[in-house]
């Protein structure tokens, strides 16, 4: 199970993270998840991905200010770079996040 520690441990030892915050009851979350998980390993293949049920650990969407499902938080060497909520599209995610990784990849 994923604690607050395994988060931190996580953005603090990869250089690309993405945290995908959902609730089992949430229809657009489950929709969403496995297009966005889809696109951005095809094109970010450094990216970590943890999805985070926050009805399971409600102390880790407190400690990142998540208050809506779907959200999707991105971090880059630590730090939080896109947050997204609710509404929003796989190619809104991947434009937003296309030039940091690339200049983080050296590519």
């Amino acid at each position: 199970m994923q604690t607050l520690d395994t988060i931190h441990h996580t953005l603090h030892h990869n250089d690309a993270v993405m945290l995908y915050f959902s609730a089992p009851g949430c229809n657009v979350c489950h929709a969403l998840k496995p297009k966005l998980s889809e696109a951005v390993m095809d094109e970010f293949p450094a990216f970590v991905i943890e999805s985070i049920d926050i009805s399971e650990t409600p102390e880790i969407a407190s400690h990142f200010s998540v208050f809506a499902i779907p959200t999707v938080l991105v971090f880059f060497q630590g730090k939080e770079f896109l947050r997204k909520s609710r509404h929003m599209s796989v190619a809104e995610v991947i434009e937003a996040i296309a030039r940091p990784y690339n200049l983080m990849a050296g590519s």
